[in-house]
């Protein structure tokens, strides 16, 4: 099993960005991407924390249909 990396809210942003995710807004300190599909569209609220807790980033890897593997080979 892959270990979840240390990122902040907004490094996970930049990721989210190269695959595809667009910022469609941003209230306080929460920013909503999203990722129009075929299917349906993606729709994620990331905490721009200087850290995100490993349990909070898990769960954001997984929302955006990504695993922990594909997500850390990401560059």
């Amino acid at each position: 099993m892959t270990k979840i990396p240390v990122l902040s809210g907004s490094e996970f942003i930049k990721k989210l960005k190269k695959l595809g995710f667009v910022a469609t807004r941003q209230k306080e300190s929460h920013v909503r991407l999203s990722k129009s599909l075929k299917d349906g569209t993606i729709k994620i609220s990331v905490p721009l924390h200087k850290e995100l807790k490993k349990g909070i980033l898990s769960g954001l890897i997984k929302d955006a249909g990504l695993t922990v593997e594909g997500f850390v080979s990401l560059k």
